[in-house]
């Protein structure tokens, strides 16, 4: 897509009832009417990374950290899969108290007795850890890039870089795994030509998955006091980055949801998502995974209730990639 149409779509000038349309359309044909259910667990809330706009960052000492058991992790995951969830997402903070033969052994329990795929957002590990989780059966890994800008990225991320960020992205995907990127909308010193470039390096990787996010402070982060990221823009880059990657898995973001708790996730559904991640966290716990101030939790029935109200259907496959079989001509 032309770049200065981006900047326009982005900036609002586009016309968003025609951007909308468009991503649905593009979602439609590419992906169909299935939305597709993935149940997280947030299993962690310890994190050795220091992110300015993340609340698991390692300097806040003033949130509550927990980690579940390796048994209580696998008995939420066979929950989830009674449900009738064909997905379970195993997410945390960076914390390498799990070993790389623990997250194994989750991984295979998992796998053991219910026909559901795993999607590992474990951050930034060694190297050979991605091959071994791949080995014991995870299918999916998420990582966002957070930010195409390679000079905000290293201000928002002390001690890393986008450059390796994107090199474990294609490293995964050559491992095996269907991979997921995405990017925050909003972050503080980000331009709407940042955001172009978000969508072209979208375009370029053609991710299995992607995840827009807004951005939406935390209190106990050096970033408590800028501004909550525009909803507007953050689903404008929605629309957009369906209409450039087509057939991408692409989640209505629980940020979204927490932008707009009433009609979030159906916005996000019109405007080109087509799969919603409810939180299976144990209520013990979902207060405590604190990424950001006033977090959404998105429930099974609410996820139902927005489907429904979109007139589309619950998908009752895994919702694999659609990208490993696109016929030659589809490019």
């Amino acid at each position: 897509m032309d770049r200065e149409k981006v900047l326009n779509f982005l900036k609002g000038v586009g016309g968003d009832d025609d951007l909308f349309q468009a991503a649905d359309c593009v979602r439609k044909s590419r992906c169909g009417d299935d939305v597709h259910i993935r149940g997280i667990i947030e299993f962690s809330s310890y994190c050795c990374r220091n992110c300015l706009y993340c609340g698991l960052r390692r300097d806040n000492t003033s949130l509550p950290r927990f980690r579940m058991e390796e048994d209580e992790i696998v008995r939420r995951a066979r929950e989830i899969a009674s449900f009738g969830v064909r997905t379970i997402v195993l997410q945390s903070g960076d914390d390498f108290h799990y070993t790389r033969a623990g997250i194994c052994r989750i991984i295979e329990r998992i796998r053991q007795n219910d026909d559901v795929a795993v999607t590992l957002s474990l951050g930034e590990r060694p190297y050979d850890d991605y091959r071994d989780f791949r080995a014991a059966g995870a299918d999916r890994y998420l990582l966002k890039h957070e930010t195409g800008n390679g000079e905000l990225y290293r201000r928002l991320h002390p001690g890393r870089t986008l450059e390796e960020r994107i090199r474990r992205l294609y490293f995964l995907r050559e491992t095996g795994y269907q991979i997921g990127a995405g990017n925050i909308v909003g972050l503080p010193g980000q331009t709407y030509e940042d955001l172009c470039d978000d969508i072209s390096l979208l375009e370029k990787m053609d991710p299995d998955m992607l995840s827009i996010g807004l951005f939406i402070p935390q209190h106990d982060t050096p970033l408590s006091n800028y501004p909550h990221g525009d909803l507007p823009t953050a689903l404008r880059t929605l629309a957009l980055a369906r209409i450039v990657t087509r057939d991408s898995h692409m989640p209505v973001t629980t940020a979204i949801a927490t932008a707009d708790p009433r009609r979030g996730l159906v916005r996000g559904l019109l405007a080109g998502a087509n799969v919603i991640m409810p939180d299976f966290t144990p209520t013990l716990y979902r207060e405590r995974y604190a990424i950001y101030d006033g977090k959404a939790q998105i429930m099974l029935e609410r996820a139902k209730e927005a489907v429904c109200e979109t007139g589309r259907r619950i998908s009752e496959n895994r919702g694999d990639s659609l990208k490993r079989d696109r016929p030659p001509e589809a490019d």
